[in-house]
């Protein structure tokens, strides 16, 4: 094994344990008031190890419910967040849905390959695009839902609408990774069997965040989409 190999390995590992440690507080006691960010921390901590645990603890821990019961009064006050934290939870609660959805499409095409243009590689982006957007829509339905009254073909649109950009901007940065490593750093294709597939995959994780955060600051603020 490689010094790449290792790296990617113990990478791995420590994004699996952060996700842990996450889940564990979580299911502690520790709940969050939006049902669907007890999904999107744990995956979180899955790509981006020791800083998602620093944003759950700093910011994740600002939206929860203490044994079930609403943080209220001068603690409530306390657990505000500023405008920028909410981008931030805004952009990983996109980037949950990309993640969840990106694992199931490359472990279903080990089993069943899908090519686009004669290319493996493209299938499996296509793929993953296509379950990340899936995914993405119902995260943002179930974020949607609690905030807002009407009828749920009413909030599936508006999912659609305050997912769809903010989904896009994120894929853009992950493929641009994925793109690097495959064309100009490896020169290969890189296999979801591997490590250091899913190595590079956290790191185009990261990139999308940074991708994607400025499009939800835009988002948010012109009430496209709601803040969490």
């Amino acid at each position: 094994m490689n010094l790449l190999q290792i790296i990617s390995v113990v990478s791995l590992i420590i994004g699996g344990l952060s996700c842990i440690i996450i889940l564990i507080d979580i299911i502690s006691g520790h709940t969050q008031k939006m049902t669907i960010m007890n999904i999107v921390w744990p995956v979180t901590g899955l790509y981006a190890g020791p800083i998602g645990l620093l944003a759950y603890f700093k910011i994740g821990r600002k939206s929860i419910t203490e044994n079930g019961v609403h943080i209220q009064g001068h603690d409530m006050k306390k657990m505000q967040k500023p405008f920028w934290q909410s981008v931030v939870v805004g952009t990983l609660h996109c980037g949950a849905g990309c993640t969840l959805g990106d694992i199931i499409a490359e472990f279903g095409l080990l089993i069943f390959p899908i090519t686009l243009f004669g290319s493996i590689l493209y299938g499996s982006w296509m793929v993953d695009f296509f379950i990340a957007f899936i995914l993405g829509i119902i995260f943002q339905y179930y974020a949607i839902r609690p905030m807002r009254d009407g009828p749920p073909s009413k909030i599936w649109l508006s999912a659609l609408k305050a997912d769809t950009l903010s989904l896009a901007s994120w894929q853009i940065g992950m493929y641009g990774m994925m793109a690097i490593a495959v064309f100009i750093i490896f020169n290969r294709r890189l296999e979801a069997t591997e490590p250091l597939f899913w190595f590079i995959m956290q790191g185009g994780m990261l990139l999308g965040f940074c991708t994607a955060f400025p499009v939800n600051w835009w988002l948010i603020k012109k009430g496209i989409k709601e803040k969490m």
